[in-house]
Order: structure tokens, then C-alpha cells, then sequence
């Protein structure tokens, strides 16, 4: 197994720990990777762009003009394409772009992203974070002790708790650092983020905390 050096909110080396091979040491599934990320940006798409056809915008059913001896081509609508205001050809409408990937795939294509941060030395490990009330001053503390201050950080918590409910709000002013609370509990599932490939692989450094590890490890083995 990998073992990794785990840091407390000053940097400061505090002990080790074990990680997974099965999910940390993998060799990256590129392709499940882009599937999965394909995937993800292409649900996010809301679908709802809309034109109206010739059916469909405002105008009368009258003929405008006689079909002969204006010298004019022939017109049959102003609704038509042909006429400024007219209906649009193949325009598009509402439609469901939603995309699907099995369970297997998913998991392998998260593991792939963390072993791919893990082996290029993207990966801090805290032995936890916790702030008694929300504090931007306090998480900029934190990542300057950690040398992030410059880097675009994704840290990753393990429960929906005020603790690390008050370290979200603490970074929610500072533009480089996102923070997710992984926990999916079964009820009040409003405002859950989830761990997800794009921000795994849209950051710089990941953060986790010694329980989001075993967190992890629960869930992706």
C-alpha cells in the first residue's frame, strides 16, 4: 500500500497513512475518463434553446402579394423562412441531452482521477479542518501555511456537519478554492455536492481529510 504523509492546517507532518491500492495506485482509465467527463458537462447542458417554425410566429394566412404579373416571386406566407421575421428552418428546440454510465464505470473513472492526482504529488491529506464560526481570514491561513495561496484548490469534506459547513462558507470569498461536502445522506439530500471527475481533474491541488479518505475508501471499493 501507498503511504502518504499527513499534514495538520500548519503543514506540520503529524503521521502517516495507508491508502488503498485499489483505488489510489491505479493505472488512470483514460477513456472512462472522458466518458465520464463527456457525460458530466453534456447533463449539465439545460436543453432548453427554442425557435419557432413557420407554424409557429406571428403573422396572417393570407397570401401576400398575387402569384403572377407583379414581377415578384412567387410567395405563398409572410410566415415563411424567406421573410424577415419569418419561421426558422431547422432551429433548434427543447430537447433531453442526458447521458448515462453504469456504476462500474463511474467508480473506475473517479479511482482513475485520484490516482492520477496522487501519483503527480497533487494530493494533500489533512489530518482534519474545523472552524468554530465561518471565517475567510482562517481558510486563507490554512492555505498559506499549506503554500496554496496561488494554486486553484479543490477540498473535498466528508459530512454535512456545521464544522465543515462553517470551512465552506469560509472559502466561499475566495476565488481559487472550491469545497465540496462529499456526504449523500439519505434524507435532506438538498445542496449535497457530491465527489464528481470535473472538479477532480479542473483543480490544481486536491485537499481530503483523513476521514473523507476512508470515506472514499468505503464507497469506491
Amino acid at each position: 500500500m501507498a503511504k502518504v504523509d499527513i499534514l495538520n492546517t500548519k503543514g506540520q507532518n503529524v503521521e502517516t497513512l495507508e491508502l488503498n491500492d485499489n483505488i489510489f495506485s491505479l493505472e488512470p482509465h483514460k477513456d472512462l475518463m472522458y466518458r465520464y467527463l463527456d457525460m458530466q458537462l453534456t447533463n449539465s447542458r439545460a436543453g432548453t434553446a427554442s425557435t419557432k417554425t413557420r407554424s409557429e410566429v406571428r403573422g396572417g394566412g393570407r397570401k401576400p402579394w398575387a402569384q403572377k404579373h407583379t414581377g415578384r416571386a412567387r410567395a405563398g406566407s409572410i410566415r415563411s423562412p424567406l421573410f424577415r421575421k419569418g419561421g426558422v428552418i431547422f432551429g433548434p428546440k427543447p430537447r433531453d441531452f442526458n447521458k448515462k454510465l453504469n456504476k462500474k464505470m463511474k467508480r473506475l473513472a473517479l479511482k482513475s482521477a485520484l490516482s492520477l492526482r496522487l501519483s503527480e504529488g497533487n494530493m494533500i491529506i489533512l489530518d482534519d479542518i474545523s472552524f468554530d464560526t465561518p471565517k475567510t481570514k482562517s481558510m486563507k491561513e490554512v492555505l498559506s501555511a499549506l503554500d496554496l495561496t496561488s494554486k486553484k484548490v479543490l477540498m473535498l469534506l466528508p459530512y454535512k456537519e456545521e464544522k465543515y459547513e462553517n470551512v465552506k462558507l469560509s472559502a466561499k470569498n475566495i476565488s481559487k478554492i472550491k469545497v465540496i461536502i462529499a456526504d449523500n445522506p439519505n434524507q435532506g439530500k438538498t445542496n449535497v455536492d457530491g465527489l464528481n471527475l470535473f472538479d477532480l481533474i479542473n483543480n490544481e491541488k486536491i485537499i481530503l481529510t483523513k476521514d473523507m479518505v476512508k470515506k472514499i475508501e468505503e464507497v469506491l471499493v
